[in-house]
């Protein structure tokens, strides 16, 4: 090879045979050099998350391995981790690529030690890394071949532009937007909770006293549940004065003619002495489970105007606080996305397109963010409601033919890139 001098930015000088893995040119047709650049060298780490170990493979950034061990999921184990990539990465005055399974689920908390070290972080596509053993299979399944494959899709991703929608660069979300997404995602499971409980509830309330359970539309309502936790035991509500049950907040005059009514011609069924201290305790546990879901609700709304998604989100009809706060805690960071189709596709507002031959049609998306995805869902039946053209375009589609859920996908694809340029521009929402 001949002998090249080169230059990087700073004006160092290289030899073009020592480092020639490290030099990327442009030749022209005769073959002269036109351009030069030093890249800076790369120390990739695949990680196969396990629930107990995680196996890790080291490469040297051109699909050569350095090292390959396990390390335990605690805290002795990640230090170990971090020492060995810090050492590696002096040595070869590289930058550290990590690529690892489960980012934001078994992986925690390493995924968040390797991002506050400053390391580049790739989440691998499951699905995606499935198929690609599937055409390049390993001599065996196991951890430690599963960590070689992730490494090896760090040296296809240069090469092959496939590979890099495997790998998954994690941008850094604002502290904001990560507060967003752990209450919404709290808010979201103490909900699921209430509901379940709630059915648990009437159910049981139903089968032995219909007509206490008659009194209410919503069993879910607090002058209720209050009135029904004044006894342990609910044969002794007959027995609560007036006084008492007027005391109980929002509750007049008119829904006590009602409850006294009630009084006068409770009857019991013979289960009820079994029953009675679990109705008691279901509805205790309704109560505090409102009480936090309204203090996790106030804590999303005050976090609102800090996030930049969250703000301008709210603006639209029938975008709740709490939904707003849920998609900028979903969303992150804006610049994950290169376009608002890989945002719609990311919140489950489009699927991917499956065409063959004659035939037309899509396929499921198995990347959709679930979370995101309902709550966009409920915000779009909201947002009809209160908008006259969305109401207009939702019955035009059921007209033509699509089902309701069809419809509300159709008109979601609208809004993303109605939210896409209102971020982009941090612009509100307007009713033309």
């Amino acid at each position: 090879m001949r002998h090249l001098k080169v230059f990087d930015w700073n004006g160092a000088n290289y030899c073009g045979s020592e480092h020639r893995r490290e030099l990327r040119w442009y030749l022209t047709r005769k073959g002269r050099v036109m351009n030069l650049q030093y890249l800076p060298k790369e120390l990739q780490i695949g990680i196969d998350i396990g629930s107990v170990n995680h196996s890790v493979a080291i490469g040297d950034g051109y699909g050569n391995p350095i090292q390959q061990f396990e390390i335990e999921h605690n805290t002795k184990g990640f230090n170990k981790l971090i020492s060995i990539i810090d050492k590696e990465a002096k040595e070869r005055d590289a930058i550290v690529h990590v690529a690892m399974e489960g980012y934001n689920g078994w992986a925690r908390p390493l995924d968040s030690i390797l991002l506050e070290k400053g390391y580049k972080l790739y989440n691998v596509n499951n699905v995606k890394l499935a198929r690609f053993k599937e055409i390049f299979p390993a001599p065996q399944k196991s951890d430690r071949f599963d960590a070689q494959k992730i490494l090896e899709l760090f040296s296809l991703q240069k090469h092959l532009p496939v590979a890099k929608k495997v790998l998954q660069e994690i941008m850094p979300f604002s502290n904001d937007n990560v507060k967003l997404k752990k209450l919404t995602r709290r808010r979201r499971q103490l909900v699921d909770e209430k509901v379940a409980i709630s059915n648990r509830f009437s159910t049981d309330l139903q089968a032995v006293c219909p007509e206490l359970r008659a009194i209410t539309n919503n069993i879910d309502s607090l002058r209720f549940l209050r009135f029904f936790t004044l006894k342990e035991d609910i044969r002794e509500l007959v027995k609560v004065t007036k006084t008492k049950i007027l005391k109980i907040n929002r509750l007049g005059e008119h829904y006590y003619n009602i409850i006294h009514q009630w009084q006068k011609e409770a009857t019991f069924a013979s289960e009820t002495e079994l029953i009675a201290s679990m109705l008691y305790e279901d509805a205790t546990r309704i109560l505090e489970l409102k009480n936090r879901i309204k203090q996790l609700e106030n804590e999303v709304r005050s976090l609102i105007p800090n996030s930049t998604i969250a703000r301008v989100i709210d603006t639209i009809p029938g975008f709740s606080t709490v939904t707003a706060g849920e998609l900028a805690g979903e969303i992150g960071n804006i610049e994950r996305f290169k376009s608002e189709a890989s945002l719609a596709l990311y919140i489950g507002m489009t699927n991917l397109n499956n065409d063959s031959g004659k035939k037309t049609g899509t396929k499921r998306n198995f990347s959709t963010n679930r979370h995101a995805k309902m709550a966009m869902t409920t915000a779009i039946m909201k947002h009809t409601q209160h908008v006259e053209q969305s109401k207009k375009y939702l019955e035009k589609k059921i007209s033509e033919g699509k089902k309701y859920q069809q419809a509300i996908r159709s008109i979601g694809r609208h809004l993303v890139r109605v939210i896409w340029s209102m971020i982009q521009n941090d612009r509100a929402y307007e009713v033309r």
